[in-house]
């Protein structure tokens, strides 16, 4: 009878081992102790080999499913679809090196698929005598020359905005021409005045009769002033 207690003992121990997942490795299930050799079953994506969980290589098997536009890379205990290059049209691996066929706009070059450069192989690849060949992954592209602007699909020089020329003295404001003026006046004054001291009656009369203006003009744009002045006042 102790007999058979102690098998049942022995057993229950090692069911409890198996059944206990969080001390099995990571790709175990089940296992009959906490090292990756005592697994006894698998997790998914796993296989077991010698009592060890082996990565099952999906990207080697039929187990890979990935569109044509993708390939498989394979991880462990799983599998992703990543995108070809865009020079490939399907491929077998990651680049252009990798491609099955190779996308339109692009040749096979030795072993890779590299673009066309369409700007230099094809005449007259933008007929418009103002556009400019731009090459591109695949393609190329026309562009309008610089001063030129695309309207309706064809390249038209740009309107620059007319500037109506102005005259020496079109932008001068209105004090600005008063002080020109009284300067103006000071030369003629100061000629006037080095001719009237040598003497001569003819230019000191011509003299006297500006002074006599230009305080006469003094006076009175000094009493319009005052007088706007006082209107504004009341």
């Amino acid at each position: 009878m102790m007999v058979h207690w102690h098998l049942l003992l022995t057993a229950w121990s090692v069911l409890c081992i198996t059944v206990r997942g969080d001390s099995c490795s990571d790709a175990c299930r089940t296992c009959a102790g906490p090292e990756h050799n005592q697994c006894l079953q698998c997790e998914n994506g796993w296989i077991l080999h010698d009592n060890t969980c082996v990565d099952i290589d999906e990207c080697g098997t039929e187990l890979g499913q990935c569109s044509p536009t993708t390939y498989c890379f394979n991880t462990e205990g799983s599998y992703e679809c990543h995108g070809c290059d865009q020079a490939c049209v399907g491929c077998m691996g990651r680049g252009p090196a990798r491609c099955k066929k190779c996308s339109p706009g692009y040749r096979l070059t030795g072993a890779k698929c590299l673009d066309k450069d369409e700007c230099s192989e094809i005449v007259l690849a933008c007929p418009g005598l103002d556009e400019i060949c731009v090459n591109v992954g695949g393609s190329f592209r026309c562009h309008c020359a610089e001063g030129y602007i695309r309207r309706d699909n064809v390249c038209l020089r740009k309107q620059l905005p007319s500037v109506d020329e102005k005259g020496l003295f079109d932008d001068i404001q209105d004090d600005e021409v008063e002080v020109l003026q009284q300067m103006f006046f000071g030369v003629v004054l100061c000629a006037l005045a080095t001719l009237a001291a040598k003497g001569d009656m003819v230019y000191t009369s011509i003299f006297m009769g500006a002074v006599a203006a230009m305080a006469g003009y003094w006076l009175s744009d000094r009493g319009d002033r005052m007088l706007n002045s006082f209107l504004k006042g009341r």
